[in-house]
């Protein structure tokens, strides 16, 4: 039990300690006093940072939580930032036109953001069980292909404004209010941050509860047990695949819809990019466990946020400061787990041996 608990908290402590020290070591070898950098980033926010936070935090939890799907079975999706680019371009296009009224509008959005990144995402599923070919160069090649394709489309068929181009702007009952726990002026949680809290429960229940979880887990930790036992894993690529990018279809929805008074739409300018690559990092941070991820989520969300207080604090370090203390605190805890899980088996290890060497004492008194 101790063995677990320590595993369990005393590598997330090790990992953040050591982000902190080699992040000061950054913040003083571009001059400027780690104190204060410090001091600026763990200040608790004010309300409208507070509400920035949660919602951020759910939009990078439904990108890691499209991750550790893959991850489950060792597939490696690179791809979550270009699926969910062209999922997200879908769905403005759609919701934009107001094919349909209010609420059906938003919900067929949805489905086609779902089905437009479990399409795009299938593309690499595919030539893996086809031809062979690695999933890790073909997500990443797919997101390169999804910028270029997006970017057409809206250079072509997009409406102009200024000097961009953009989808159009979606009808006023396509927009969805959001709650607000502080006043009207700090703003609200994005009605659509509940999908991060619906995709979580389902995302335990399918991995802990269904026989799907038990071959996809099966399948991930021994290919040729799961092959024994029956699984076809060539499928399982397939499906889980289509999941992982079907959920990222979901991950910028929530601001989509988020009602705002400069208008709703997709292009260059309003587009959060990135989010992909942020979920990757969290879902290795949160170890594939929706606990983890959501943790890891509003950690990073947090830095995020608070990161663009340093300007206004006066504190002379560029907040892409940030981006070292995120990157390293995943290369850490990777680091840390390890270590911590090599503690752990020789702590059982000793603790077997003792047992065993107790019980030979206890025959030989009895002879």
């Amino acid at each position: 039990m101790m063995h677990r608990l320590a595993s369990a908290v005393l590598a997330p402590v090790l990992a953040l300690v050591a982000a902190m020290l080699i992040t000061s070591g950054v913040v003083v070898f571009v001059g400027a006093s780690p104190v204060e950098f410090w001091q600026v980033i763990l200040t608790w926010p004010d309300n409208r940072n507070l509400l920035n936070v949660v919602n951020q935090a759910s939009m990078i939890f439904l990108s890691a939580t499209a991750a550790a799907i893959g991850f489950r079975m060792n597939l490696f999706n690179i791809g979550v930032e270009g699926q969910y680019r062209v999922a997200s371009y879908v769905a403005a296009v759609f919701a934009g036109g107001a094919f349909l009224p209010g609420a059906l509008n938003i919900v067929v959005s949805i489905l086609l953001a779902m089905a437009a990144g479990a399409a795009w995402a299938a593309i690499p599923a595919i030539l893996k069980v086809t031809r062979g070919v690695s999933e890790v160069i073909s997500t990443i090649m797919l997101n390169a292909i999804a910028v270029f394709l997006v970017g057409y489309l809206l250079s072509n068929y997009g409406e102009k404004a200024g000097d961009g181009r953009r989808t159009t702007p979606l009808a006023e009952d396509s927009m969805l209010a959001g709650f607000a726990p502080f006043e009207e002026r700090d703003g609200a949680i994005w009605t659509l941050a509940l999908l991060a809290i619906v995709v979580g429960l389902a995302f335990w229940f399918v991995i802990n509860r269904t026989r799907f979880g038990f071959d996809l887990r099966a399948t991930g930790m021994n290919e040729s047990a799961a092959v024994a036992s029956g699984v076809s894993v060539k499928r399982m690529v397939v499906i889980s695949m289509m999941l992982s990018g079907a959920v990222a279809g979901l991950i910028w929805l929530p601001t989509l819809f988020a009602e705002t008074s400069s208008g709703n739409y997709f292009s260059s300018s309003v587009f959060q990019a990135n989010l992909g690559f942020t979920g990757i990092a969290v879902a290795l941070l949160g170890r594939n466990n929706p606990v983890g991820i959501g943790l890891g989520s509003l950690l990073f969300a947090f830095l995020s946020v608070q990161s663009n207080r340093l300007e206004f604090a006066g504190v002379d370090v560029s907040n892409d400061v940030v981006l070292v203390t995120q990157g390293v605190i995943v290369l850490t805890i990777v680091i840390a787990y390890e270590v911590v899980g090599r503690w752990r088996a020789a702590a059982e290890q000793r603790a077997v041996r003792a047992a065993l060497d107790d019980t030979a004492d206890k025959k030989e008194v009895g002879v």
